[in-house]
């Protein structure tokens, strides 16, 4: 996984509105290597969700992507080419599987045309071609019969099916990166995880990168090699799912991994991070994470962390004084309470 197919710096999507500029994604950078699975996770409200939209250029006014930002594809720059060039690289070499199937399918047009648009403005196809791709493609993503269901109305279709139809559609031109924005989220237990088993399988066989985003550390787990811990717009912390989940470096995520509900815990409740993500049109000073953290000190309060790179990245003054932490008993994921 040496080879960079996308890589994202100082990405600053801000909204400028009548109350004030939302700093809605504020600096983050984030490298997504060939065939891998970047999981990026963080409370609702930390900038996921915009910073995806941001890197298709899917963002809607009042909302700007900040000058000084970069978005890097095979060595373009997406947000400095036309908007022309764009639409030819969004679903085609760059596709998107969004939160809310019912609301992301057109409910009057079916399953089988809205696939086969897609296919037919990318590639050089003439209409029985592209259904014959939307037939197999819906075969691909384990709907039965598709000869038959290609022919169905998005309300035709239960919930796992419209998400699966949602991945057949934005895998129809074998783009090289896929966004999955929080693809389980409305689906069952049983069903989330046939999802998350088909993208493995999917990306197995197709060698696509793929973005998976989530506020559940446990999905995430279960699908990621690279971990990206999004608070308050910036990237707090990164590494290998083995080391985010097991050795966390952050105080967020040490929160996160501790709100988690494990077989064998005995404590009567559940741990919970005090407070609320901060508002996004006046950040804290200091460390954005500081007002919740339990072990800030003054220089937490004046001083903003810069990003330290050590084989893994974290955004916390403890990096250079870990003396001042201190114990809250965090439990590695996988690993019960004693």
């Amino acid at each position: 996984m040496s080879d960079i197919v996308l890589s994202v710096e100082n990405l600053r999507t801000y909204f400028h509105t009548e109350d004030g500029v939302v700093r809605a994604v504020d600096g983050l950078s984030f490298d997504l290597h060939a065939g891998e699975t970047l999981g990026v996770v963080g409370e609702s409200g930390c900038g996921k969700t915009i910073a995806c939209l941001s890197i298709l250029r899917l963002v809607e006014v009042p909302g700007v992507i900040e000058a000084g930002s970069r978005v890097l594809f095979r060595d373009r720059d997406l947000i400095q080419v036309p908007d022309k060039e764009m639409q030819k690289i969004r679903g085609n070499d760059i596709s998107m599987v969004f939160q809310e199937p019912m609301t992301s399918l057109n409910p009057v047009y079916t399953i089988g045309n809205q696939i086969s648009e897609t296919i037919r403005a990318h590639q050089a196809t003439n209409k029985r071609a592209a259904r014959a791709r939307a037939i197999e493609m819906l075969e691909l993503v384990g709907i039965p019969d598709p000869a038959a269901r290609v022919t169905d109305y998005p309300h035709e279709f239960s919930g796992g099916m419209r998400q699966r139809a949602m991945i057949a559609m934005a895998l129809a031109c074998e783009p090289g990166v896929v966004i999955a924005d929080e693809p389980t989220t409305a689906l069952d237990v049983t069903i989330q995880a046939e999802i998350l088993d088909l993208l493995s399988d999917l990306q197995a066989r197709l060698g696509m990168a793929l973005i998976f985003v989530s506020h559940d550390l446990g999905v995430v787990s279960q699908i990621a090699d690279r971990v990206l811990v999004m608070y308050a717009g910036q990237a707090v912390e990164g590494g290998t799912a083995a080391e985010v989940f097991e050795r966390p470096s952050h105080p967020y995520t040490e929160g996160l991994l501790e709100a988690l509900p494990r077989l064998g815990r005995r404590q009567p409740r559940l741990a919970v991070i005090p407070g609320s993500v901060p508002n996004p049109k006046s950040w804290p000073a200091g460390c954005r994470f500081h007002p919740r953290c339990p072990h800030a000190w003054d220089r937490c309060r004046d001083d903003a962390p810069p990003l330290i790179v050590a084989g893994r990245t974290c955004r916390c003054w403890l990096q250079d004084d870990p003396t001042r932490r201190a114990s809250t008993g965090t439990t590695p994921l996988g690993e019960a309470s004693p």
